[in-house]
Parts: structure tokens; sequence; C-alpha cells
């Protein structure tokens, strides 16, 4: 009988924690009814064009979870902090075309005057329990103060590396509209957010936000959810279009046919900003080896590469510059141009020839 009463007090105080604001909202009433009519949603909930398991073939979840947590691991977080710069993103000129990568996915862009941010994560921490995902020693360069007026913000998805509950509240004011997949706005809106804010769209939808942009929403490989509820909400990248640039933002995807279909129908891109770290050969197919960056990119028939998703968290179990050094490689294989940018350095995207030093040389 103890026992019984153990487990059902732990299983209600499990309940109760997931229903703290951080975790956000599942999809319910009409915007739950909007996702069920989409061709993606199957089964009761969102599907990937093709089939993504989430584990690879042959390997187990008991395997992965002893591996991740008991596993000799190799220079998964670096031991010196890392050499940043910071741009005063309240000062540039407004002529300028620029991209300031905040580390992981994280990234401020301006654009032919607009500004824009994508999956903001400024608090120092990637999980809900702020202990086990805490951001390497000398990243936090920016905070939300830090962050003048957006006029699109862009979630890709509502993993916690990627959409953060105290970021986003921080950002309310400054915030003009929220752009994200199929059911992610339901977190935004509880946390406080107009609903007149938020564009919702399913893949393959087009949004005119006028004075030359526009955006189109694009499949991706990979899943959704914030606690025990999967894949409610739809994961997405996207396509930039503004009056003088064309930019893809993938989100998190494993590597897929959809590279050269989004490539096909709205390529050439001048940059496609990829993710490349955080991976493992046990979970392939919903994270990119380092290799498949590169080759994305030339799917894709981008000009240019920004691989992200790296250099400020430890989610995975390979070294922390790995990513880089094997996308480096690669994109020299390929022949494909790629920006390195430190954390807060400041990309000129009217820029072929700028030069990024090979900074993560210096960090241990």
């Amino acid at each position: 009988m103890l026992i019984i009463l153990v487990l059902l007090t732990l299983i209600g105080v499990v309940y109760a924690y997931v229903q703290l604001p951080k975790f956000g909202k599942t999809p319910s009433g009409e915007r739950f009814e909007r996702a069920k009519k989409s061709p993606n949603f199957r089964d009761g909930k969102f599907q990937n064009l093709s089939h993504t398991p989430d584990l690879t073939e042959g390997v187990g979840y008991f395997e992965v979870i002893r591996k991740f947590l008991f596993a000799e691991k190799e220079r998964t977080k670096p031991t010196s902090p890392f050499p940043t710069v910071k741009t005063d993103l309240h000062t540039l000129h407004q002529d300028e075309n620029v991209l300031v990568w905040f580390g992981h996915s994280s990234y401020f862009m301006q654009i032919d005057g607009k500004r824009m941010l994508v999956d903001p994560v400024l608090s120092g921490a990637a999980s809900p329990f702020r202990f086990t995902t805490p951001s390497f020693k000398g990243t936090d360069v920016y905070t939300a103060a830090d962050i003048p007026e957006i006029d699109f913000l862009f979630i890709s998805h509502d993993h916690w590396d990627h959409l953060d509950h105290q970021t986003i509240l921080l950002l309310k004011p400054k915030i003009g509209q929220v752009i994200c997949g199929l059911g992610t706005g339901a977190h935004c809106e509880r946390w406080g957010y107009d609903a007149s804010k938020i564009i919702e769209k399913d893949w393959n939808e087009t949004i005119p936000l006028g004075e030359g942009f526009v955006v189109h929403t694009t499949s991706a490989r990979h899943f959704s959810g914030r606690s025990f509820v999967r894949n409610k909400a739809l994961w997405t990248s996207f396509v930039l279009q503004t009056p003088s640039k064309r930019i893809f933002m993938g989100g998190d995807s494993g590597y897929g046919t959809h590279f050269a279909d989004i490539g096909k129908a709205h390529g050439p891109f001048d940059l496609a900003i990829l993710e490349c770290g955080q991976y493992d050969k046990n979970w392939k197919y919903i994270h990119m080896m380092p290799e498949e960056v590169p080759q994305a990119a030339q799917d894709l028939r981008a000009k240019r590469l920004l691989p992200v998703h790296w250099a400020k968290f430890e989610i995975a179990n390979h070294p922390w510059d790995d990513p880089i050094i094997r996308v480096a490689a690669a994109s020299k294989s390929l022949g494909i141009p790629f920006l390195h940018p430190m954390i807060g350095e400041k990309s000129d995207l009217d820029s072929e020839t700028q030069v990024f030093s090979e900074w993560w040389k210096g960090v241990e």
C-alpha cells in the first residue's frame, strides 16, 4: 500500500509540475480543429512527409538513455569561455542588411529595413530543469533587454531549445507579429500574446507581409512537444523573401528529399541557415549528421550556408566543436561557402567576401 501511495504522489507531483505556464499549452478548440484539417495531421498528431522513426533501426530507448547518462563523454562542453563580440542591435543603421547569431539556433536579422528574430533562447538554459542544460560559459552575451523592436518573430517549433518561456515573456512588448507552425501559437497565447499577432500556418502556405516581404512555410523532418504529449503542434522551416534577399531558415530537421523539393520550388537562396549540431547516429532521422548539412545546402541551391544549432548547449554526446569541424571539411569538399561568425559578431548579408576567424580553435 505504501508503494502505491508513493507512486500516486509522484504521479500527482509530475502532473502538477507540467501544468506550470512554462510548459505552454496543447492546442485545443478552434486551433485544434484547424490542425485536424491539415493533410499533415493523421492518427491524432502531425506526421513527417517520410517515415521518420525517433531512433535508428535496431536502437532501443534504454540504450540511448544509458549512453546519454552513463557513457564516458569527451569534451561535450568547453572548459574555457567563448570568444564573443557584442553588436549593439539598437544602433544598427536602417540600411544595413545583417545577421547576428546568439549561439545554438537563435539569431537576429535586419534586412531591407525590417527586424526579425528566430527561435530566441536568451535565459541561460534550454530545459524545464535549468541545471540540466545550462548555456556554455561565456555564451550569454545577449539578454532580452538587448533586443530592439522586432517586426517578425519566427518560431520553428516548440522544443525548449527553440521556444523559451522566459525569453518570450520578456520580449512580448517588442514583438510585432509571431510566425509559426499550426498549433505552436497556443503556447504564445497562454503566455499573454494577443491572438491577432500570431500567424500560424501549415506547410506549403504563403504569408504576404507587405512592402515586398513574403514568407513561405515549408516542411522539416523532426517532431514537437514540451512534455509527454508529442506532435500536436507543427514543426516547420521558412522561406523568407525580402525585396533584396531570399533566405532559408531550416529550424530542426533530419536530412531528406524535402530539401531538394524546397530548392526546386523556392530556390536559389542567398543563404541557407541549417542545424548542424546535437546529432547522433542513433537519432539520425531527426537531426542531420554534419556531413549532410552542406549537402542539404546544395540541394536547396543555396549560395552560402550558415550552420547553427551548436556552440551553446550540451544536448548530445559529441565533442562540442565537432559539428563545425566536420561541416567545414564537408563544405570545402562540396565547394559551399559558409559563414562561421562568433556569437554576437555582425555578418554582412550584402557581402560575399567577409572573412570570419576559426575562433573555435582557441577554445578548450
